[in-house]
């Protein structure tokens, strides 16, 4: 089941396992892996969006077309090409569905996007029978068959997961984790939203592995690239941050029939006994609601789907109606029937003052409040400390440096 077995003398460090299932948007959209087989498909851009297509199949990438390309430029490069509509409703139904057979085995799960999530695996190996166990246990769990990775960061064992094959992981120890990724492609940045844009450019720059990357210097690269090269080149060296595993939360959803609605009116009058019933569903159990996900299956075909972080945790119907406003003028499309989930719950319901009032207990515990709203609307990974190097530089770059906000 895998390879790069820890040797007796090494050190045991952690054990981060990557769960990548490839294509998984497209696959779920197409009914299957099957579907899949010899044909050039992609997902369809989505309506009232930009122009560029979604996941793409083997036949499609091994004629030059990729995921957010242009649409005139895939059709260009493959004129065979097949335009299928994206299901985003399906794709989280499914998607949650793998996490919690996951997360069923022990799991703390920390979701990348869907079809990646990462793991873990230490507390595991006692309930497994070891770490081969752990992964076996992994990829048993799951429908669909997952591409494993284990290293000791996040970074390294996505790095090992894009690697692997379907049925043999791919394990990392400690001790070869720099020299391994030192020969991995750039193309590993494109599965971190926060270098992800950097590819081209280094491509560009004649870059091709990860070890080309480390070679540039910390000074260069940031100067060039900013804080997103900062992290590509530490990424690169095998550092990487915690782990941010999600809070396992009873799924907390409404729906509701609408006909062929296209008037705003009717909607936004939906919308309200939406809200009106997930406020009263007991599993709510008087929390706030941090975000939420609005959703419609569309007349003519396929879903729609849109992820709403509001501004604060709150429980008012009013406010919440108010955010949810805007995002339902981005239906591109006549409705079929339209839902309502909670995607993050807040704290019970308390004041909900100013962040700098009142004494130090009640500050601490708002500003907990506000980071966690932070990261609910940008990532886990969206929050830095700035911290001052060097005050008296004629340089403004070197003054500061940030670094990941763990608190």
């Amino acid at each position: 089941m895998s390879r790069g077995m820890r040797s007796r003398g090494e050190r045991r460090g952690p054990m981060v396992v990557c769960v990548h299932i490839p294509r998984f948007e497209l696959r779920v959209a197409a009914g299957g892996s099957q579907d899949l087989l010899g044909r050039a498909l992609a997902i369809a851009p989505s309506g009232g969006g930009s122009m560029t297509i979604g996941e793409v199949s083997p036949s499609a990438q091994a004629q030059g077309v990729r995921a957010g390309m242009a649409l005139g430029e895939a059709l260009g490069r493959c004129p065979q090409l097949e335009l299928i509509p994206g299901d985003p409703i399906k794709v989280a139904r499914a998607w949650d569905q793998a996490a919690r057979s996951l997360e069923g085995i022990g799991a703390q799960l920390e979701l990348a996007r869907p079809g990646l999530a990462y793991f873990d695996g230490r507390g595991l190996e006692g309930i497994h029978g070891g770490r081969d166990g752990v992964i076996a246990a992994a990829g048993e769990t799951l429908r669909r068959p997952p591409r494993i990775g284990v290293a000791p960061t996040r970074f390294g064992a996505l790095a090992a997961a894009l690697e692997s094959r379907s049925r043999r992981a791919r394990v990392i120890g400690d001790r070869e984790a720099r020299r391994y990724l030192a020969a991995r492609p750039i193309s590993v940045l494109r599965y971190r939203p926060e270098t992800e844009p950097l590819v081209p450019s280094l491509e560009r720059l004649g870059i091709s592995t990860l070890g080309e990357v480390v070679k540039l210097g910390a000074a260069a690269i940031t100067d060039r690239f900013g804080d997103s090269g900062g992290l590509a080149r530490r990424l690169a060296l095998g550092h990487d941050t915690p782990l941010q595993t999600r809070r396992v939360e009873d799924r907390v959803e409404e729906s509701m029939d609408v006909g062929d609605a296209n008037s705003g009116l009717l909607l936004q009058r939906t919308l309200g006994v939406l809200v009106d019933r997930l406020l009263a569903r007991p599993e709510r159990r008087g929390r706030t609601l941090r975000a939420l996900v609005l959703s419609a299956h569309l007349v003519d075909r396929g879903t729609w789907r849109e992820h709403v972080v509001l501004r604060e945790a709150i429980a008012n119907r009013q406010r919440i109606l108010d955010a949810l406003t805007a995002p339902l003028g981005l239906l591109p499309a006549p409705t079929a029937a339209l839902g309502l989930a909670v995607a993050e719950f807040g704290p019970a319901i308390a004041d909900q003052a100013t962040l700098l009032d009142g004494d130090r207990t009640a500050r601490d515990a708002r500003r907990r409040q506000t980071i966690a709203q932070v990261r609910a609307l940008a990532g886990p990974h969206a929050l830095f400390r700035v911290l001052v190097v060097e005050p008296d530089s004629p340089l403004p770059e070197h003054r500061a440096i940030t670094t990941p906000f763990l608190g």
